[in-house]
């Protein structure tokens, strides 16, 4: 498999919630780093990635572009969802406010052996934490 047809794959997978099919196309030892957050390991990648459908049941990414360079995609999307579970964060959890977000991301992944060897996802977390409604009014 080559690298987009990897990478169109995951994203497939996370679109459907079919994070078993997701954590299939991750090296054993991938890596991962997102605001606030960063571990090692299939397992809690997994559970990072999984942490997000469980808050935002209905969650998308919507890619408005990938380049493919050798061993890696940069990917442009936008999140969407409606904020119904316990998000986890460094800030800690965030109980539902049942408000819908839309954020804008950048994610770096690379790959090896046609599977996901590291993800690195840049998102504005006050942008999140304000459409949650959780800044005080004007702050932003």
């Amino acid at each position: 498999m080559t690298v987009r047809e990897v990478f169109e794959k995951g994203t497939i997978a996370f679109n459907a919630h079919d994070i078993d099919e997701f954590a299939l196309l991750m090296a054993d030892n991938v890596d991962f780093k997102a605001p606030g957050v960063s571990g090692s390991g299939k397992a809690a990648c997994r559970a990072f990635y999984k942490s997000w459908l469980v808050a935002f049941p209905d969650g998308h990414v919507d890619v408005k572009r990938v380049e493919v360079c050798g061993d890696m995609a940069i990917e442009e999307g936008t999140f969407t969802g409606t904020h119904k579970g316990v998000l986890t964060s460094s800030l800690g959890d965030i109980p539902a406010t049942g408000k819908s977000v839309a954020i804008d991301y950048i994610q770096v992944i690379r790959f090896r052996e046609a599977k996901h060897a590291s993800f690195n996802l840049s998102f504005d977390r006050l942008a999140l934490l304000d459409q949650l409604g959780l800044t005080p009014a004007g702050s932003v």
